[in-house]
Parts: C-alpha cells; sequence; structure tokens
C-alpha cells in the first residue's frame, strides 16, 4: 500500500522487481483528484470513483477511465490525476479478496495511523542527542501507538490474501 511516491514505488521495483503487487491509497486518489475540480464537481466524481472501486477489476477500470474522458474537456489536471497510477488502485480487486480485506487493503490508514501518533509523541522534542535518544522516543511513541490498534478488518480471511498471493494456507491459526 502506498500513496503514490515515486520514490516508495521506485524502492518496491529496486527491492522486489516484478513480483511486487503494489495498491495505491484509494483515499488519496479521491482526494487527489477532487482537489483539482470546482466544489459542485466534488460530489458527483467522488461517489462514481467508490462505485467503480466496488466493481470487479475490469469493470471498475473501464468506468473510470469513462471518468476521466468525461473530466478531460473542462479538468484535464483531474483527468490526468485520476489516470495515473489507476491499475494499481484495483490490485485488492484483481486479488479477489473479501470485502473487508480489500475496504482494510485499499488505504494507508493503517500506516498512516501510528505514524501519526509517533509525530505527535515526538513532536515536543526539540534536540535530538544521539540516535539512541531517537530510537527510544520512537519506541515509546510506536507503544503508545500501539495502545489504539484495533484488529485488521477481515483479519479471519487473511488465508485469502496468502492464497492470492500465492501462499499455501497456514496452518496456524489466527489468534481470536
Amino acid at each position: 500500500m502506498i500513496d503514490g511516491s515515486k520514490a516508495i514505488r521506485s524502492a518496491i521495483e529496486e527491492v522486489y522487481g516484478d513480483q511486487a503487487l503494489v495498491q495505491r491509497c484509494r483515499a488519496h486518489k479521491v482526494r487527489n483528484v477532487t482537489e483539482r475540480l470546482p466544489e459542485p464537481v466534488h460530489t458527483q466524481v467522488k461517489s462514481v470513483m467508490h462505485a467503480a472501486y466496488q466493481l470487479p477489476e475490469k469493470e471498475g477500470l473501464a468506468k473510470l477511465r469513462q471518468q476521466a474522458k468525461w473530466l478531460a474537456t473542462e479538468h484535464p489536471d483531474a483527468a490526468a490525476s485520476l489516470l495515473e497510477g489507476l491499475e494499481e488502485t484495483f490490485t485488492v480487486n484483481r486479488l479477489r479478496l473479501t470485502p473487508a480485506l480489500m475496504r482494510c487493503l485499499s488505504s494507508t490508514n493503517i500506516i498512516e495511523n501510528p505514524n501519526g501518533t509517533v509525530r505527535c509523541v515526538t513532536g515536543c522534542v526539540c534536540c535530538w542527542r544521539d540516535p539512541q535518544m531517537v530510537l527510544r522516543w520512537a519506541t515509546a511513541a510506536f507503544l503508545e501507538a500501539e495502545k489504539g490498534f484495533r484488529r485488521i478488518q477481515g483479519y479471519r480471511d487473511l488465508w485469502v490474501l496468502g492464497v492470492a498471493l500465492g501462499r499455501e494456507q497456514s496452518a496456524m491459526q489466527v489468534d481470536a
């Protein structure tokens, strides 16, 4: 799951090559498209995008390409933003995950939430004395963030993700 950063995408390709499956954050995609549009059009475009993400990959991509074509005449920036990395917003659809897993794994919220807590906790520190101090504060901040963690939505279906990625189902049971 990435937010569209070209540097992160490049690093993923460098480490994992063609084997990497990348899911672009749909919330970021919707926000990036709508911020390039006038206010009256926001709701309609958001609705179309959210509806398309619920469709199977082929139909959803076709719907969003049609939306981009419609946008291109009056809002070419929004259309370009919509088309950029579009296929990567449908990775969870291509894997045919359960709706709960699709919802959880189509957004970077699972990553950004703890990072926000770390920023909040470490934001008061003005002077970092040494790397060990940074490590202690980061550890304390992630332990604080952990207090707010809940189960991943659809955690019981994680085996579906494993199968979709070509792994055999583990004999291990997820602790309820």
